[in-house]
């Protein structure tokens, strides 16, 4: 009886030795290190995408508790007395039309010449 226990675990612990150096022979084969490189692409990829996914969940949860505008496009908001950019656009002087001609070097020349005799 005691032979056949010892004989029955070094049979399974060859069993377990060949199953276990075929798995390593596999895994260092071609296809194998393209199995895992594919594997670690997968779980970076669903790693990064819990990332995002919890940074969405937290800024959302942020913008509600601080009463802040929803995702999207930012709002320029008028602060300080500064207008918003949107205000600041539509008030710009606009290109001269086919009248008008735009301020010259020259004409700069002699309004600082006047300035300077005091005939401003």
């Amino acid at each position: 009886m005691r032979r056949g226990l010892w004989f029955v675990a070094g049979i399974g612990a060859g069993v377990y030795g060949m199953v276990r150096a075929r798995r390593v022979k596999e895994a260092f084969t071609a296809d194998g290190l393209s199995d895992r490189w594919q594997a670690l692409t997968l779980g970076a990829r669903m790693l990064r995408d819990e990332v995002a996914q919890g940074q969405a969940e937290a800024e959302t949860e942020l913008r509600e508790r601080f009463g802040l505008v929803p995702h999207g496009r930012p709002q320029l908001v008028s602060a300080g007395g500064f207008e918003p950019f949107e205000t600041l656009a539509a008030q710009a002087p606009q290109e001269p039309t086919g009248g008008e001609r735009p301020p010259q070097p020259s004409d700069l020349s002699q309004h600082t010449r006047a300035h300077k005799e005091g005939e401003d």
